[in-house]
Order: structure tokens, then sequence, then C-alpha cells
């Protein structure tokens, strides 16, 4: 009698043990397809491995086929066919180790800067470069460049100081009374309008061409900024840790929307955004994280081909709406091929 009670307790805890398994993998299951974010239907990104390892930093493009991309151990290629193919270039430096921070072209003249600080400058659309000579009292090291036109550019340098020359680089106007402090990433927008991130990601600065100094902003969140940039209609975006992205009021600058997470969870670090169209934003990250939006940021989809390149990817540039690059890491390049859709 007493074994029969015990054959019976235990086909009891069975089912129960059973019921409990089939509710969790059920839960787990919900949970799932409530955490995962739609693939995109096609790729529309070509993966490039570059002939090199160094780390690449930036590219820009004289028109659209001839272009050019710089990095880290004075990496420096060209472009004639759209960015298909690169081949490296070589140039007769004191240190082979400059780390080329920034590259830029208004037609054929364009602008090189780094670290340390090192300044190239060229007019025949990069088949010969000349090195400008800095002053020793810059405050901090060349950050950023942007050609403008006809020997006019602006230069940034890594601790928010900014500086304009009219005349091919040999003389430079201060265009702020003060920097602010070493720079975790900037953004320029197409109407010269700033924004700098802090070194640890506690606060932001915006300037705007005729002021003269930066305007410090609270962060929005407990969450450090890592990212921040400008949208086509002026308004700016912010990336902060743990996966998540906010826009601000076009209206009001200051006033900011809620935070928003993109892939659903907050394990994987986002790390650039960037607009093809108004209303088309590419977002990337760590490992291999690639999403993309087709309604300006309200809803998200993964390109889960790019989730096989071995890469995480920390800088989206788009030249055009039908050109476009994504940089890797070890030489990995992104080119955009083809429309979605």
């Amino acid at each position: 009698m007493f074994a029969k009670q015990i054959h019976s307790h235990r086909q009891n805890i069975t089912k129960l043990t059973r019921s409990v398994l089939i509710m969790v993998a059920l839960w787990l299951s919900l949970t799932a397809h409530a955490l995962a974010v739609p693939s995109l239907e096609y790729n529309p990104w070509e993966a490039l491995q570059l002939p090199t390892t160094s780390t690449i930093l930036d590219i820009s493009f004289i028109d659209a086929n001839h272009g050019w991309l710089v990095g880290a151990n004075a990496t420096l290629m060209e472009t004639r066919d759209g960015g298909r193919t690169w081949e490296p270039r070589t140039l007769v430096l004191d240190n082979p180790d400059y780390r080329f921070n920034s590259v830029s072209f208004e037609g054929n003249e364009g602008w090189i800067v780094g670290e340390p600080p090192i300044m190239l400058h060229t007019e025949d659309g990069g088949q010969s470069w000349n090195q400008i000579p800095l002053s020793p009292k810059l405050p901090g090291a060349p950050r950023f460049i942007k050609a403008l036109s006809n020997g006019q550019a602006e230069m940034m340098t890594d601790v928010g100081a900014i500086y304009r020359s009219q005349d091919g680089g040999k003389n430079w106007q201060a265009l702020v009374q003060e920097a602010i402090g070493v720079m975790r990433n900037l953004n320029r927008s197409p109407a010269g309008e700033y924004v700098a991130v802090s070194s640890r990601g506690s606060f932001y600065s915006t300037w705007q061409p005729g002021q003269a100094a930066w305007e410090p902003h609270n962060r929005t969140s407990s969450r450090r900024v890592h990212n921040m940039g400008f949208t086509p209609n002026g308004s700016l975006w912010m990336i902060v840790n743990g996966g998540k992205i906010a826009f601000s009021d076009p209206q009001n600058p200051d006033e900011w929307g809620e935070l928003l997470s993109p892939l659903r969870r907050n394990s994987v670090g986002l790390l650039d955004l960037a607009y093809r169209t108004p209303e088309e934003i590419w977002l990337a990250g760590g490992s291999g994280v690639l999403l993309c939006s087709f309604d300006g940021g309200q809803t998200w989809q993964q390109d889960m081909d790019v989730k096989q390149v071995p890469s995480n990817f920390y800088k989206i540039l788009f030249f055009s709406p039908q050109q476009g690059f994504i940089i890797g890491q070890r030489g990995i390049l992104l080119r955009y091929v083809s429309d979605v859709g």
C-alpha cells in the first residue's frame, strides 16, 4: 500500500514537472518572439577586406568614383571605382605611426589631420600632398577637418578648439574662446553646427557659427552618452550606453523624446547612426549589429546577413542616397550597393 502511494506521488511530481517545463518553454518562446527584431528582406551591403589590418577612421570622396580613406599607422588609400577597390598610397613622413583621424575634400582640394599633430593639404586630388606646419601651442591634437572651398577649411582639435583658415592653411583664426576638454565623439552639421560628447559621456556641448563659446548641456538620463549627431531637419540624435537612442524635439533642442531600444534588449552597445534619406536610418554597433529604420526611427529591422561579418561597426558615412560605407575593425569595410526594396 505504501509503495503504491509513493508511486502515485512520483507520477504527480512528474506530471507537475512536465507542466512547469512546458509553461517555461512557452514563456521563453513568447519572450524571444517579443524581443526579436524583424529581419531585413534584403542585404544592401557588400563586405570588403581592405589590404590592411590597421584601424580605418574616415573616408571622403571627390566625386562618385574618386575617393580617399585614412586611418592608424599613416594608412592612406585611394579608390577610382566608387569604393569597390582601394589601393594603398605611401607618403614620405618623419613618423610612420601617424594616426590620420580625418580626411575631407571639396573638389580637388583636400585635407588630412591626425596625431601627433599633423596636417596635410592637396590641391590636385591627392596626387601630391604638402605638410602644413602647426603651432606647438595648438590646444590638443587635430581631430577633425572639413574642406570648404577655395583654400578654406575648418579644423577642430580633440579638446574642442575650432579654427578656420581662408588661405590654404597659412593662417588660422580661432572661432571659440576656449576649449571644452577631451571629447569622446563629435559631429558637424551641413550648416556648420557642432555637437561634441565629453570623454566620459557625462555631458555634451553644442556650438553654432557666431557663438564665442561652446554651450554645455546635461545628459538627459542616468545613462552615459556615447555618440551624438544631427538629423536632416537639424535636430539631434543621441546614443547612450545600454543600446538605447533618443531624438530631440525639432522645435526645442533641449527637449528629448523617450529612450528607445531598437534591439529590444540592452546587451549590445550601439556605436553610430546615419541617415541615408530623411526617413531611412542606419544604426550600427558591436558584434556585427546593423539595424535599419524606414520610418524615421519608430520601428527597426536587423540586417542578419552582416551579422556573420566578424567585426564591430564603428562609423557610418553616406555621401549620397546611392553611396555609403560602414567602417569596421581590422580593415573591414561595408559598401552600400543597392536600394532596399
